[in-house]
């Protein structure tokens, strides 16, 4: 079949005329004056939410790098609280972004505000009933960091509600709704705030460390102080040791007596979340210095039993046929 040129033009004003009509129809007119600034406010917001958390990374970044840039061995409770709220902003600015996108859209979709009363009030109760869970995170949430009960950092300990233990752990992440805790082992506990009914923060401002030691009744405690005392004024002296003390460590003297040993105890205020390095460091020095001092412990007096034999199985004849 051979098309001659009238046929071609005829086709060619078909389509353009077809075009014409579409965006001078009703969906075409609604697109172009409706469609186009929805789409506008979608995209916008997707952009404004990513910058949010684009900056919220960088500000959290910055204060990271303040701290691993300065000579501080633990990081401030302002740059804690800091992280804390840089991460909960971003949440909320980015929640009351969609609250008001949705509204722009409502409002460009013509919807009368009136007649949404009644459905408003009935997805009120709803969520009243079914999420009072989640109004209960966001509020501790909220109270947790206007509090600062903790931050970014942190060692803590948390007791919830049907928990069989407490969960401890470093403070990774603190938003409105749960907390994020990295425990020794590197596993990652998710609390939801709302859960929690005690927090132990074993990191705020400073820290003590607690140092037992047992020695037995039978040695002169005069002389176990004396050691100690020297114990105490050499960790000041000791270069890595002392940058984590506040002060001087001090002798308690004699916190309990048991039916063989005697325990004195040793205290020390640390930088916050230093007091188990501390500790083990001063439990060192300890059992160093007991032992150039000729300080036996409880366990060193205790006699070792290498071996048993009932007298009449050593002497049984039976008995000796049997062990052959």
């Amino acid at each position: 079949m051979i098309r001659t040129l009238a046929d071609t033009q005829y086709l060619a004003f078909d389509w353009g005329q077809r075009w014409h009509d579409f965006w001078h129809d009703d969906i075409g007119v609604w697109i172009l004056t409706r469609g186009v600034r929805i789409a506008l406010l979608v995209v916008g917001a997707l952009l404004a939410s990513r910058l949010i958390n684009w900056t919220a990374r960088r500000v959290t970044r910055r204060i990271d790098a303040e701290y691993q840039e300065s000579d501080q061995l633990v990081r401030t409770e302002s740059a804690k609280h800091r992280q804390a709220v840089a991460s909960v902003i971003s949440w909320v600015s980015i929640a009351l972004l969609m609250v008001v996108v949705l509204v722009e859209i409502t409002d460009i979709l013509a919807v009368p505000i009136g007649s949404l009363v009644a459905p408003a009030a009935v997805l009120g109760a709803a969520l009243g009933f079914g999420a009072q869970k989640l109004v209960q995170d966001l509020l501790s949430g909220f109270f947790i960091i206007t509090e600062r009960q903790y931050g970014f950092g942190d060692l803590v300990q948390l007791s919830m509600i049907g928990a069989p233990a407490d969960s401890m752990g470093t403070v990774e992440e603190v938003t409105l709704r749960v907390t994020k805790l990295r425990t020794a082992e590197g596993e990652m506990f998710t609390v939801p705030n709302g859960n929690i009914v005690r927090s132990l923060n074993l990191s705020k401002d400073w820290a003590r460390a607690v140092v037992d030691i047992p020695v037995p009744t039978s040695v002169d405690l005069n002389r176990v102080n004396e050691l100690l005392h020297e114990v105490c004024q050499s960790a000041m002296l000791d270069e890595g040791l002392s940058a984590l003390l506040l002060d001087e460590p001090q002798l308690m003297g004699v916190e309990s007596i048991e039916l063989d040993t005697v325990n004195l105890r040793m205290v020390a205020r640390t930088l916050p979340g230093k007091q188990f390095e501390v500790g083990r460091r001063l439990r060192i020095k300890v059992v160093a210095a007991l032992a150039r001092g000729g300080i036996a412990t409880p366990h060193e007096m205790t006699p070792k039993v290498v071996g048993t034999m009932a007298p009449a199985a050593a002497t049984s004849p039976s008995s000796q046929t049997r062990a052959d």
